[in-house]
């Protein structure tokens, strides 16, 4: 019972948009009607106001980490066990891809899956985050980034522990990334994808 509380509530923080947020507060029209539609940081960011692309960012990450830690700090003394620590971690995650509080139409999680990384081990976090900034770097698209990273982020956790329950929800929490940034992949496939620092792209 007290796991299920904890995932619920977990779901509850993610679902908190801080992009529809930080717009609102901002007095910024909500990401989810221009750009990409996408309510992430890059987004934000098209309107020029870098304050709230950074405090996006920051807000969406800092959810997924928190919601992780606590998790994981009062874990023994709630009794939840590391399958609802990986049940914490795919629910704050899930709560941002579809939030109830925001009609269900989410981001598509690359900074909250990097505070859960971080959150989950802070080695495998900046292991994972390294992989996106050389894809990023070499390729200048910050899909493809995203995407190997994705990819990279279970195979990581795998190599650094073990094959556990955490790992079946990062490589659930890939597959749901991977899908959300499907528009992306017809792009790159069809070598159409905007680039970092050219046209824009609709990556984050």
């Amino acid at each position: 019972m007290v796991t299920a509380v904890f995932i619920l509530i977990a779901y509850l923080v993610g679902s908190l948009s801080f992009a529809v947020l930080m717009s609102r507060a901002f007095g910024l029209p909500d990401p989810r009607s221009y750009g990409s539609g996408n309510p992430g940081a890059t987004n934000v960011l098209r309107t020029g106001r870098r304050a709230a692309a950074v405090l996006t960012l920051l807000g969406d990450g800092g959810k997924g980490w928190l919601a992780v830690f606590l998790a994981g700090r009062f874990a023994g003394d709630w009794d939840v066990g590391p399958a609802g620590i990986a049940g914490v971690a795919i629910a704050v995650f899930a709560g941002h891809l579809f939030p109830v509080l925001f009609g269900f139409r989410g981001g598509k999680g690359v900074a909250t899956a990097a505070g859960i990384l971080l959150a989950v081990d802070h080695w495998l976090g900046l292991s994972v985050l390294a992989s996106w900034i050389a894809i990023a770097v070499i390729f200048r698209l910050s899909s493809l980034a995203a995407l190997v990273a994705a990819v990279f982020a279970p195979i990581c956790y795998v190599l650094m522990f073990r094959v556990d329950v955490m790992a079946a929800s990062l490589a659930a929490m890939s597959g749901l990334l991977i899908w959300r940034h499907r528009e992306n992949v017809r792009r790159l496939l069809a070598g159409q994808e905007g680039r970092i620092g050219g046209k824009p792209e609709n990556s984050a």
